[in-house]
């Protein structure tokens, strides 16, 4: 199956630009075809996930309707909180709090979390672009159905981004998450994409806005379509 330039970019919330620019530096396999470009799903599928990437988000792999009916970023975000203000250097201690505080993980779980943060490599960033990374475990976790959080680290000055970011504006928004389980976790990585690529949540996040305007924004965002049709 091949998808064309706009799936793929609305696939990992990115724009058309920033995936011409990873087809330039970043090798992102492709096809021209008669003026335009397509991509073979399972190759991106491969180049996504060897990156960290939202590899089977969007137009990549269907929903599973099991995964869509539970999982929402809003009550996960709500767990893991917002933090501001954070020092790019105190990043790694945050992820540490977050996990210590992991709702439905025993002592024993948390520990071994804080071990792997602190591991080198144990943790690894997915820039999306416009200022925004999805830092993860790189080894998935399986925590269990009522597991799992989200974290938004709105930094204090640029994060110090060893790879190449894809494009020229500085990572300032973290959102760091840890998924109930390794089936999930792609699922919640395309989630938190489709919401960065969401313009009223987006803005509300670069302008700082108080933390129930972001929730709030973020529930309007993931309610159904009729939902938000029904709502004055």
């Amino acid at each position: 199956m091949y998808l064309n330039l706009i799936q793929i970019a609305e696939s990992f919330g990115v724009s058309e630009k920033v995936v011409e620019d990873w087809i330039r530096d970043e090798g992102l396999p492709h096809t021209p075809d008669r003026g335009r470009l397509l991509f073979d799903r399972t190759q991106v599928a491969e180049w996504a996930a060897a990156r960290g990437l939202a590899a089977r988000a969007g137009f990549l792999a269907p929903e599973s309707p099991a995964l869509a009916s539970h999982l929402r970023i809003e009550p996960l975000l709500r767990a893991g909180g917002i933090w501001r203000d954070v020092a790019p250097e105190a990043v790694p201690a945050a992820y540490e709090r977050v996990v210590g505080a992991l709702p439905g993980a025993n002592p024993a779980i948390r520990q071994l979390l804080a071990q792997r943060i602190r591991a080198p490599g144990g943790v690894t960033l997915a820039p999306v672009g416009g200022g925004f990374a999805l830092p993860h475990f790189s080894t998935r976790v399986a925590l269990g159905r009522e597991s799992g959080t989200v974290a938004l680290l709105l930094l204090r000055g640029a994060w110090p981004a060893a790879d190449p970011l894809p494009d020229p504006t500085p990572v300032t928004n973290l959102f760091f998450f840890v998924a109930p389980s390794p089936r999930a976790h792609l699922d919640v990585l395309g989630r938190i994409c489709r919401l960065i690529a969401h313009g009223v949540v987006r803005e509300l996040i670069r302008q700082r806005a108080p933390d129930a305007e972001i929730l709030r924004a973020v529930a309007a965002a993931e309610a159904p379509a009729a939902e938000r049709e029904a709502t004055p």
